[in-house]
Parts: structure tokens; sequence; C-alpha cells
């Protein structure tokens, strides 16, 4: 054996620890660089990150901004004073949570079986502060606070409840507001909503929510890992009230209307035609949108759903209707813009006619209107006259054209949600939808409004601004201004906006409106309309809906008839459903209303002087 391998094997531990001894160095200073790195480089970001794992936020609800009429003095949505209960179930002794429930159930005046929805067994060990109430009064939360001893981690905090003075049927425009539920909240979580946020529902809280829910504040605060508070004080970001709405409705034309209206089912418009406002907008029935601030709202809700009177739906916007003979607007405009039939030319009205192996009666049954012109078909609204004109003069296209040049077929945009936009029917979708060919009959249909036409209310008052306008239809519109909720300043005010303008000569229109006031002086709404207040210009409708004693009533209108000022004429439009037993009182509600606001009476004094001047005798027999 060679003495040299001995070295060299003892040489072999040695290199080993050298080796081992550079691998802890390396080690070491790569901790040390990273301690460095976290504590001194890079300390703040991770400060904060341990701090941000460490606290809470809560948020805290912007109060809503509140709703007026067009005068900025009455308000529609307010906030009232409410509170807000929460329980924090660790904080509640172990085997106490039912007992604690069931008393709570009992002083707060709701089912127990609502506060162990919001808080299930799995709940119980944390520290996290529940909401298991809201619109809690200043009494009750008073009371909880006399026996506090006996309601441990339960605590409360104001939480404005929204409420509406004398809504009625302002209902419908106002609308109501509540939870947002897991539907809404997955298509508007990414606009700022969150679990738990209050939400409009209808009308204009839903309309301009994102006006009115203002911005939500923040409370942060330092908890441990079970969710505890830890001293350190909290961190507050202020919430931002929501914006004030001005409306452009008169509340005193609005209680006119709904009076007049009356309790059958029908809905109201009254616009101003030289902008687009509304003045007011009633549908009957309504409802009363306070109910959803009681306990037992899952069970009013439903209730109102179940109601065969359909009391959410807002037919001024929300339902169709054969527009019947007031459609005979349409078919002059057409007539004369196409010189289609001589206005002058006479028809005579036996008061029925054949055609088509079918006998078609007028409104007036034998020996009907006589010999009439064009003025005098409108006044008298002869469907005869409109049957033949309309069937081999002016034809299915061309009154399609007139119908669609008025926007019917369409929505008006305004601003309010779920508005439809109505029928008209065409030769080519009968084919595609009964695969028919269109016949002479239909035409004759179509052009006394009747068949598959239909159009809303709203599209109705529309018709007669574009009358009133020359051709110009502006857009309706419900929202007035927006105001600075602490200063009232005014931030942006409406413009009104041109939804249509025709190409129709201003002198067919003028011819058309001088028919429509035929219809007051000598037509079918003389006795009624024919007041002394104010000149008033119109068309009367009876819709047949397929019963022997009951018709839609229709009247459609504007006064005054003749203005230098087109800024005080008003449109409108009334429609009294076949629902309600026949009493033709759409053009009697269209009395009291014109005579209200043209005379600053209130209703009981627009009726009890319409009655002494005998314009307010319902016949319950009368027709058109």
């Amino acid at each position: 054996m060679s003495t040299s391998s001995i070295p060299q094997g003892e040489d072999r531990p040695s290199g080993r620890l050298k080796a081992l001894k550079y691998i802890f160095i390396i080690i070491f200073c790569v901790y040390a660089f990273r301690l460095f790195n976290m504590q001194i480089l890079n300390g703040q970001f991770y400060l904060d990150q341990a701090q941000n794992i460490s606290r809470r936020t809560t948020i805290i609800p912007a109060q809503r901004g509140e709703i007026y009429d067009r005068s900025f003095s009455r308000p529609f949505a307010i906030n009232a004073d409410s509170f807000a209960v929460t329980i924090v179930p660790a904080e509640v002794e172990r085997g106490t949570m039912s007992d604690l429930i069931e008393r709570l159930s009992e002083y707060l005046g709701i089912p127990r079986e609502q506060i162990d929805r919001k808080i299930p067994p799995q709940y119980y060990g944390l520290y996290q502060s529940l909401e298991v109430a809201s619109n809690v009064s200043y009494e009750t939360i008073a009371i909880l606070a006399e026996n506090r001893d006996i309601f441990p981690g339960v605590s409360w905090q104001s939480k404005p409840m929204r409420n509406y003075p004398d809504p009625g049927s302002l209902s419908h425009i106002i609308g109501y507001v509540g939870d947002i539920t897991r539907d809404e909240l997955t298509m508007l979580y990414n606009q700022g909503y969150q679990q738990g946020d209050v939400i409009g529902k209808t009308g204009i809280e839903r309309q301009y929510d994102s006006l009115l829910r203002g911005k939500a504040g923040r409370e942060t605060r330092t908890v441990d890992v079970r969710g505890r508070r830890i001293s350190g004080d909290s961190i507050w970001e202020a919430p931002v009230i929501g914006k004030n709405l001005v409306l452009t409705i008169d509340r005193s034309i609005q209680t006119l209307a709904e009076k007049a209206l009356g309790e059958r089912i029908g809905a109201v418009v009254v616009m101003r035609p030289s902008n687009g406002e509304i003045l007011a907008m009633v549908s009957y029935p309504w409802y009363d949108p306070n109910l959803f601030n009681s306990s037992d709202m899952s069970s009013q809700y439903q209730t109102l759903i179940n109601d065969p009177n359909k009391p959410f739906l807002n037919r001024a916007i929300q339902s169709n209707y054969p527009p019947a003979s007031t459609f005979k607007i349409v078919m002059t405009t057409g007539i004369l813009q196409e010189n289609a039939f001589p206005s002058d030319q006479l028809v005579e009205c036996k008061g029925e006619m054949l055609y088509g192996e079918r006998l078609w009666r007028c409104h007036i049954r034998k020996p009907g209107h006589g010999r009439l012109n064009l003025t005098g078909a409108m006044a008298q609204s002869c469907d005869i006259y409109y049957w033949i004109v309309g069937r081999e003069s002016l034809g299915v296209e061309r009154i399609v054209t007139y119908a669609q040049d008025f926007g019917f077929g369409e929505s008006t945009g305004i601003d309010l949600p779920g508005e439809i936009s109505g029928f008209i029917p065409t030769p080519q979708w009968k084919d595609r939808r009964f695969h028919e060919r269109w016949l002479g009959g239909d035409t004759m249909n179509m052009a006394i409004g009747q068949s598959y036409t239909l159009v809303t209310p709203i599209q109705m008052v529309n018709m007669v601004a574009m009358t009133v306008n020359d051709g110009v239809i502006y857009q309706p519109y419900v929202l007035k201004e927006v105001r600075d909720p602490l200063t009232g300043e005014v931030e942006q005010t409406a413009a009104p906006k041109v939804l249509h303008k025709s190409d129709i000569n201003p002198e067919v229109f003028r011819t058309v409106r001088q028919d429509m006031r035929g219809v007051i002086n000598n037509g079918t709404a003389r006795l009624p309309l024919n007041i002394g207040a104010v000149k008033i210009a119109g068309k009367t409708g009876t819709a047949e809906v397929g019963l022997q004693d009951r018709w839609h009533s229709w009247f459609t209108g504007f006064a005054p008839y003749e203005t230098k000022n087109p800024e005080e004429r008003i449109a409108l439009s009334i429609i009294v459903e076949a629902a309600n037993d026949w009493e033709w009182w759409a053009v009697y509600a269209s009395s009291i209303i014109f005579q209200g606001i043209f005379t600053g009476q209130t209703y009981e004094e627009a009726v009890k002087n319409l009655t002494a001047q005998q314009h307010l005798l319902p016949v319950r027999g009368r027709r058109e």
C-alpha cells in the first residue's frame, strides 16, 4: 500500500465541510437579502398588505335622492327616519340564540322564520354584524334600548326608509325600491352595485337609479381572524347623498286627471306638445308603494301580482288597444296629403253596406249619416265614408305609411321603463303570420282603427302633438331637472328632443285641426266638450272588443284650438277600458280635465261647473 494514499483520504472530509459551509453561506445570504427586501425595500407594501388582511370594511349606505314635482315644492319620494337592527352572533351566549331570536321576533313584530333565514346555525360563531330587520321605527328601537340586557349582541343603526307621501296614481311614475336581487346583481355588479344595496324596481326609481342612489361610504376597522374588533381608530369614508330629481309632473293636473278617471280601469296622459313634457300620467288601478316598507312585503307583493286587474301595469305605456275612430285623424291626414279622394266630394252613408258577402254597419244604423264630405265624415265619425275611401282610394300601403309617420308601431322613448311599441299590421305580416292574403275587408277594418292595429295612450297623445306641431313630434319625457341635494342648485336640465319630423304639408295639418274642431262644434263630442272655458279640438273613438254591451272608450285632443302661444297648448289622450260598465266616459273625463286646467278649478269645482252647464251628463248607450 502506498503511503501517499493516506493524506488523500484525510483531505476528503475537509473538502466536504468546505462545500457545505459555502452552501450555508449562500443560503444565509439569500435569506438575508430576502429579509432585507421584505423589511427595508418593500416593507411598506407588506405592512399595508398585512393591515388590509386584518381590516374589515363595513358599507355605509348613502341616503337616496328625493323626487319632486315640477315646481320643486311638493315631494313625491322622500327619506323617512328609520333604523336597521343587527346581531353579532358570536356575542350571544351558546345555547341561547334560539331564545334571543324568539324575543327579537316578538319585539320587532316580524316572523321568526325571517330572522332564522338571515342567521342560519352555521353563522352562530361569526363576529360579523348581520342585519335582521330594516325600516324599524324609533319607538321600537327605544323599547329595545330599555331592555338591552335581554338582547346581547343586538345593536341598531340609522337607515332611512323610502317614503312616498300621498302617492295615489303617481305610483306608476315614481315606482318603488327594494333590496337588489341575485339576478340584478349579476347584471349590475360591474356598475358598482353590491349585495344588500337598495335599488329602484320600477318607474323613475329604476330609470334614474344611478342618479338617486348616491355613493356608499365605508368604515374600515381592525379585527382579528374571527372578526373581533381590535383597538385602533376606524377609517371613515363618508357616503355621498344621491341627486334630487324634479319631474315635469304638475301635481294639481295629476290629481285632476286621477279623479276624472276615477275607479275606472284605463289611463290618462296629459302632455305639452310644444316640448314633450308629461304633465300628468294616470293608470288605474294603481298601488301604494309604501306597502313595500312593511314587514310582510312578500305577501303584499304576491297579492298585487295575483290581482286580475294588474295594478302593476302602467296602462299609459304598457297596454295595447285598438285606436278605433281616433285613427281617422291618420286617415284624414293621408287622404288630404295624397289627394286620394276629393275632400268636398260626397259619399252616401245609409247606415250599412254590403261587401264580401258581409253586411257592414256604421255606428249610426239606418237611415245612416246621409251624404257626407271629408269634414262631415270626420265630425260624425262615419265608418262607411272611411271604409269606402280607405279601400278604394287610399289603400293599405299608404295607410300603413301614414300610421308609421305618426309614430305608431314604435316606442316613443319616454324615460320610463317597460314601454311597449304597439303594432301596425301589413299584408306581408298577415301572410307570414296566418298564411293568408290581405283582403279588402282588412283594409276597411284598419281604416277605422280596428282589427290588428294596436296603440298605446302615449302614442295617441303623440299623434295629436304631431297634428298640433305641423308634423313635429317631441320625445315625451318625465325628468325635468337634476338638483344638488344640499344646495338645491340645478345641475342638469332636460332639453326637448325632436323624435320625428314629417314631410306632410303644414296646410294639411291645419285642415285636420279644423276637422278635429268640427268634432266638437257639430260632431260626436258636441255636448260634453263644447265648453265655455276653452275651445277644444279632438276625436272620439269606441273600440270593439267582442262584447255586445261594452267598448273601449277613447278621446284624444288638444286645447286651446287657436293660440299665439304654443306653450299654453295641452294635448291629452284617455282610454277607459271595456272592463268597466259602459258610460262613454272618456269624453266626459276630458271635459273635466280641460275645464280644471284652463280655469284653475279643482275636480270638484269643475264637475259642479260643467254639471250646471249640462256638459256632464253621461249617456250609457252613446257610441262614438
